[in-house]
């Protein structure tokens, strides 16, 4: 009794001592992190120390000491997501987040905040966007008070913005820094843009050289109402047609846009607009079927159409004012899931043509487009019109009925138009999205082939999982490769 007594004196001691150390063991978390550096993720030699980063999802490396366990790391008071696995005492591979410039906390800015169970540090790390970049004015024709937008990148934590030498205190980025909101001054003494953000000044000279971008019909007749397209078209000096000059005419009143009846015609020729800013001329003729032509459907011209496929030679139908020459119709019922091919009742199909010189087939597929007249009486809302050439997967899907990805609405045309589809719009065949989605045509040859030369075929495709809207009606003419550029 004795012995186990004595036993028992001799270990109680030890297990209180044990249970005294068990607090202090369980506070004991290490010491605090320590930032010394932030690096590339990348294989040396390109793996150096950096003072700055424009975010852009890039992978980085904090180094320092005890990195390891964190809780938190936040670049600008934004939270990047956390894996310790990634994590060692002396280095921390994380992704730099999303950064909203509009949004942030201002008091965060240029600042890493890393945090583990031991405590807290903050380094100083220059993380915001580039340089600002400013490449135009909304709308130079703006009157006092109405709202403008400056546009270009990076357009974030501006400190100073000043339009024509009046100081701008008012105005708003948008989110992604592509524009700068703001009202038109009264008056202006000078002709520039200044606009100064934590990253760095960007200048813009306020000029008003007009644009062309597209012509309503470029193969309209005398008598017909025309609109051009593009940009500064306003305060109109001179205005030319296929090289007749137009003395009447009405701009919008953004300058978006300069309507006026066409002239009498004598040849073809290009569209020219003249301001007191500058002269914007189209590369391409109008008043001209003959460059370019797929096939224009004229026995004395470029025929070229198959004979076969669903479409149906016409001329001077009703349904189709304002052309008297011939053209192609085609007519659909309501198209079911799936329906719609390059044959039978679907399709416009033209023989083997030049559709590129070949002395041009080294050039930017966005120089070049492919137009074509159209006349659409009836609304139009379902199935894409497909285009593609002979040679390769390419399509290029003509969808105007499609207002945004969840919105459609009847299409109809006023008449005789031209739709121009510049060759970047052709696009391959993606695995999971279908025709025409995948990537962007980058040579033109991958369109034509080494030649230049191919077969066109135009044909409409249900690609819904549902029936269509509408059936299709409407007429095609003077189908073309034109250089836009």
């Amino acid at each position: 009794m004795n012995n186990i007594s004595i036993s028992r004196l001799l270990v109680l001691p030890l297990i209180l001592l044990a249970v005294a150390f068990l607090p202090a063991c369980k506070k004991n978390t290490g010491a605090a992190p320590n930032i010394t550096g932030v690096r590339n993720y990348v294989a040396s030699p390109n793996d150096t120390l950096l003072t700055s980063l424009a975010p852009n999802g890039q992978w980085v490396v904090i180094t320092g000491q005890h990195l390891q366990n964190a809780v938190d790391i936040e670049f600008d008071g934004v939270p990047a997501a956390i894996n310790n696995a990634l994590f060692s005492s002396n280095n921390a591979v994380v992704q730099i987040p999303a950064i909203v410039f509009t949004t942030i906390d201002t008091t965060k800015l240029y600042t890493i905040k890393y945090t583990t169970a031991a405590g807290t540090t903050t380094f100083p790390f220059k993380l915001g966007p580039a340089a600002p970049v400013i490449t135009a004015i909304s709308n130079v024709f703006a009157n006092p008070g109405d709202s403008c937008f400056i546009e270009g990148s990076n357009l974030l934590l501006v400190q100073y913005f000043s339009y024509g030498g009046t100081n701008i205190t008012s105005f708003r980025s948008s989110p992604d820094g592509t524009s700068l909101g703001f009202v038109m001054p009264a008056q202006t003494t000078n002709q520039q843009v200044v606009i100064a953000t934590k990253t760095g000044t960007a200048t813009f000279q306020i000029v008003a050289t007009p644009t062309i971008v597209a012509v309503s019909n470029e193969n309209a007749n005398p008598g017909d109402s025309v609109y051009v397209y593009g940009t500064y078209l306003k305060n109109i000096q001179t205005l030319t047609f296929a090289g007749a000059d137009v003395t009447s005419f009405a701009s919008s009143a953004d300058g978006s846009s300069v309507g006026f009846i066409v002239p009498t015609l004598m040849q073809p020729g290009p569209v020219s607009v003249t301001t007191a800013f500058g002269t914007a001329t189209t590369v391409y003729n109008v008043n001209d079927i003959a460059t370019g032509a797929i096939s224009n459907f004229e026995w004395s011209g470029k025929f070229d159409w198959s004979w076969w496929g669903g479409a149906s030679l016409t001329s001077g139908s009703p349904d189709f004012p304002g052309n008297s020459s011939q053209y192609l119709t085609l007519k659909t019922g309501i198209l079911a899931s799936g329906e719609g091919n390059t044959y039978s009742s679907y399709a416009l199909l033209m023989g083997s043509t030049q559709w590129v010189p070949t002395a041009n087939l080294g050039d930017p597929p966005g120089n070049w487009a492919f137009k074509f007249e159209v006349s659409i009486p009836n609304g139009w809302n379902g199935g894409s019109f497909d285009i593609q050439s002979g040679v390769g997967t390419y399509i290029a899907r003509w969808e105007p009925w499609q207002i945004s990805p969840t919105v459609t609405a009847p299409y109809s045309t006023k008449g005789w138009m031209t739709v121009t589809i510049p060759l970047t719009s052709f696009r391959a065949k993606d695995p999971t999205l279908g025709d025409g989605e995948g990537a962007p045509l980058t040579a033109i040859t991958d369109l034509t082939g080494s030649t230049g030369q191919s077969s066109c075929t135009m044909y409409i495709h249900n690609y819904s999982s549902s029936s269509t809207a509408t059936g299709f009606y409407g007429a095609f003419d003077n189908i073309r490769v034109v250089q836009i550029k």
